[in-house]
C-alpha cells in the first residue's frame, strides 16, 4: 500500500511536519508489539507516539488484540435510561448533528456522539456505513472506552483529553483495522471535565486532512450550547430558590447546587468557609445519583461541611438542584469531634476509631502527669502528633524541641543531647553549646527513633532522667533541667531488650506511659475521613476545587493495607492534586499497588497475619513495599517513610533489603 502524508494529531495539536502512514510498515510494528509486548524505541518505529502510547495502555488494560468488536452491554430499557441519564447532552448536540448529518449521506462516513465512558449515545450518517457499524457494535450502546476495545478514536480522545484520528492499522483490535475515525472530547464548560465525545467513522477510504478538525468544531459548538443552557438552568434555580426556598437569617449563607451535585450559586458564606474553598463555584459536594431525600443529601455532604437546611429545587416538576443553607457561624468542623468527643484537642489528630481515642485519651493523662511518655507504632502513623499532643495539653508556653536520633551519627549524638563545653572534642564550637536537654528546659523533648540510640550513650541518657539533670560533655558542672520526654519508636522495644540491643532500666524509664499508634489499616472509616481532611488542605493550598472520590475508589482507598500509613495517604492525595486534571479521580489515578490491592494482592500482604507480626517484620515489610512503588529511588523512598536517607540505609542493611526492584 503506497504512503500517504496525514496530520499527526487534532486541532490544535498538530506538528507542522507530515506523518507518512504506511499500512505495511504499521502492520509490522503492531505485531511487533504483540510479540515483545513492549513499545518499540523511539525512532526506530514507523508509527506515531500516541498510538504507540495507546497500544501499551490498551496492552497493560488486558484487552484482545485480535477482538473482532466493541462490548454491547446495553440493550432496550438500559439504552433508554442511557439517553435519559444523557438528555442535556444530547439536546446540545442536536444542532450541531442536524447540520453535519446533512452533508453525511453518501458519503460513507457516521457521526457518533458517546458519553464519558465512551458508550455511543447517538449517531448519524450514511445509511450503508451505519449498518456495517452495527457489525462491531459501532452502535449505540456499544462501549468504545480505551479500556474496553484499545486504540480507537472515541477511546483515545477521552483517555487523553486531545482531538485524535486514529487510521486503519493504528487500530489495536484486528477487527476494526479497517476503519479510520477522529474523535474530539466534549468538554463540561462550567467544570471543564470530559463529558463526551464527537466522532466521525468510515472506511479507510473517507481519511480527509480536515476530519479532526471537523469534530473538534463540532465538539466546540456542543461545549457552546451547553454553556448556555447551563446559565438558563442557573437562572431558574435561582427563581425557584427565590419563590419556594427554605428560611434563612440575615446572616446565614446560600449555596445552590445543580442536579450534578455541583455548586452553582453562593452567597454571604462564612470567611472560613470562603478560606477552605469548601463551597467553590463548580465543586462537586454529592453525586445526586445516589440519594433520594434531602435528609440523605446532607448526610452525603463531606464531613466536614453541616448545613442547617437543606431543601430540594423543581424546575417543571423535577428536581433539578438543591439548596443548602449555612450557619453564619460557618459549618461545623466533625473532624475535631471525631477524633475527641469530649473536647476540642489543641493538635488536630484526625479519626476516631476507638483504638486511636484510647490512645488519645491516654496522652492527655501523661501529659498532665508529667510522666515520660514511650510512642510506638509503625512508620508513618503520626507518632510525633501524640509529642505535640502531650506538650500542647501540659506545656504549651514552654520549649518543644525534637531529636531524630537516627539522623545523627554515634558520635555527635552526645553532644546534641547534653551539650559541650569549649573545646571538649575536635570540631566542637567554640564557646561551647546547650545540648536538646537544656534547650527543652521546662518543656517536652521529643526522641524520634530511640530505638536507633547508640548502646554506649543509653547509660548517659538514663542518668539524665533519673537525676533530671545534665553534664555537658567536658564539663563537670551540673545543670539541673525540667523536661517532659516523650520517645517514640516504630520498632517493638520490648524485643529489643529480650534481644540484649536495648537496656531494660532505660526501657522500663522510659516506658512510664506506653502509648501505641494503631496502624491505618486498623482505623476502617478513619481512612476515607483522612482522605477528606488532607483533600480540604490541599485544596486551599493550590487554589482548586475539592476532589471528589466516586464510590469504586473510597472502597478501594478503605481496602488498601497502607503500609506507609497516614504519611502514605497525605502523599497520595497531594499527588493527585497535581496529577488529576478533572475533579473526578479514577482507579487510573491510583498508584498500581493500590490497584492491585483491588484484586487482593497488596492487601494481603499489606495486613499482618493474625496480629502476630512485629514491629520489626512490619518496618521491614513497609520499606520493601516502598522501595517496590517508588522503583528503587531511596530519596524518594525516605520521603515517603518520613525518615533520614541515613537512617533508610541503616534498616536496608539491618534487613538485608537491596536497592532496585525488578
Amino acid at each position: 500500500m503506497a504512503k500517504s502524508a496525514i496530520p499527526t494529531n487534532g486541532l490544535g495539536h498538530l506538528r507542522a511536519a507530515q506523518y507518512e502512514y504506511d499500512e505495511r510498515e504499521t502492520m509490522r510494528a503492531w505485531e511487533k508489539f504483540l510479540i515483545n509486548n513492549r513499545v518499540l524505541p523511539e525512532g526506530a518505529c514507523p508509527v506515531r507516539k500516541e498510538i504507540l502510547q495507546s497500544w501499551s495502555r490498551s496492552s497493560s488494560s488486558g484487552i484482545d488484540a485480535q477482538a473482532n468488536e466493541a462490548p454491547m452491554p446495553y440493550r432496550s430499557e438500559a439504552i433508554s435510561r442511557l439517553k435519559h441519564a444523557n438528555r442535556d447532552l444530547r439536546e446540545a448536540a442536536r444542532g450541531a448533528f442536524s447540520q453535519i448529518g446533512k452533508l453525511l449521506e453518501g458519503s460513507d462516513a457516521m457521526l457518533i456522539l458517546t458519553d464519558g465512558n465512551g458508550v455511543i449515545i447517538e449517531t448519524i450518517g450514511d445509511e450503508r456505513t451505519l449498518d456495517d457499524g452495527r457489525e462491531i457494535h459501532l452502535e449505540i450502546g456499544g462501549v468504545w472506552g480505551e479500556d474496553a476495545i484499545g486504540t480507537n478514536g472515541i477511546g483515545t480522545a477521552l483517555r487523553t483529553g486531545c482531538p485524535i484520528f486514529v487510521h486503519a492499522s493504528e487500530h489495536f483490535c484486528a477487527g476494526i483495522k479497517c476503519w479510520t475515525c477522529a474523535g474530539a472530547p466534549i468538554r463540561d464548560p462550567f467544570d471543564q471535565s470530559v463529558i463526551g465525545v464527537v466522532d466521525l467513522s468510515g472506511p479507510t477510504e473517507i481519511f480527509r486532512r480536515h476530519n479532526t478538525a471537523l469534530v473538534a468544531a463540532a465538539a466546540s459548538e456542543i461545549q457552546r450550547v451547553l454553556g448556555e443552557r447551563q446559565q438558563q438552568e442557573r437562572a431558574r434555580l435561582l427563581e425557584a430558590f427565590i419563590e419556594s426556598g427554605p428560611a434563612r437569617g440575615e446572616r446565614d449563607g446560600v449555596v445552590l447546587l445543580d442536579r450534578y451535585g455541583r455548586v452553582v450559586y453562593n452567597r454571604n458564606m462564612p470567611k472560613a468557609t470562603q478560606n477552605a474553598g469548601a463551597f467553590a463555584m463548580g465543586q462537586r459536594l454529592v453525586d445526586p445519583s445516589r440519594v433520594r431525600s434531602e435528609a440523605e443529601i446532607a448526610a452525603a455532604l463531606p464531613c466536614f461541611l453541616e448545613p442547617r437546611g437543606v431543601s430540594f429545587l423543581r424546575l417543571d416538576g423535577e428536581v433539578r438542584g438543591t439548596a443548602l443553607i449555612i450557619s453564619g457561624d460557618g459549618p461545623s468542623t466533625r473532624r475535631a469531634e471525631r477524633a475527641a468527643p469530649a473536647r476540642k484537642l489543641p493538635v488536630e489528630i484526625v479519626g476516631d476509631c476507638p483504638k486511636l481515642a484510647a490512645a488519645i485519651d491516654l496522652a492527655r493523662r501523661a501529659a498532665e502527669a508529667g510522666a515520660s511518655v514511650l510512642v510506638q507504632g509503625e512508620t508513618g502513623v503520626g507518632k510525633e502528633l501524640f509529642a505535640r499532643l502531650v506538650h500542647a495539653e501540659a506545656r504549651k508556653a514552654a520549649p518543644f524541641v525534637a531529636l531524630n536520633c537516627g539522623a545523627i551519627s554515634r558520635d555527635l549524638i552526645g553532644a546534641e543531647l547534653f551539650g559541650h563545653v569549649a573545646g571538649a572534642f575536635t570540631g566542637a564550637v567554640r564557646e561551647g553549646k546547650p545540648g536538646k536537654f537544656e534547650l527543652a528546659d521546662k518543656g517536652v523533648l521529643c526522641l524520634d527513633e530511640i530505638g536507633e540510640m547508640p548502646q554506649d550513650m543509653q547509660p548517659y541518657l538514663l542518668r539524665v532522667l533519673e537525676q533530671r539533670a545534665v553534664w555537658r560533655i567536658g564539663d563537670s558542672r551540673r545543670r539541673p533541667v525540667d523536661v517532659q520526654l516523650v520517645a517514640l519508636t516504630n520498632r517493638d522495644l520490648l524485643a529489643e531488650v529480650e534481644q540484649g540491643r536495648f537496656r531494660r532500666d532505660l526501657y522500663y524509664r522510659l516506658g512510664t506511659v506506653t502509648i501505641h499508634v494503631p496502624p491505618l489499616r486498623e482505623r476502617g472509616d478513619d481512612i476515607l475521613t483522612l482522605a477528606e481532611h488532607f483533600s480540604l488542605e490541599f485544596s486551599e493550598r493550590q487554589n482548586r476545587p475539592l476532589l471528589h472520590f466516586p464510590d469504586e475508589v473510597r472502597e478501594l482507598m478503605r481496602a488498601y493495607g497502607w503500609p506507609g500509613n497516614v504519611r502514605e495517604l497525605r502523599n497520595l492525595i497531594e499527588r493527585l492534586y497535581l496529577l488529576v486534571r478533572g475533579r473526578d479521580v479514577s482507579l487510573e489515578d491510583l498508584p498500581p499497588e493500590m490497584r492491585a490491592a483491588g484484586q487482593g494482592g497488596a492487601a494481603a500482604k499489606a495486613r499482618p497475619e493474625d496480629g502476630a507480626r512485629s514491629l520489626e517484620d512490619l518496618e521491614e515489610e513497609a520499606i520493601r513495599n516502598t522501595i517496590r512503588a517508588e522503583k528503587g529511588n531511596l530519596s524518594r523512598v525516605a520521603a515517603t517513610l518520613g525518615i533520614s536517607r541515613p537512617t533508610l540505609y541503616r534498616k536496608m542493611r539491618l534487613y538485608d533489603i537491596r536497592r532496585v526492584y525488578e
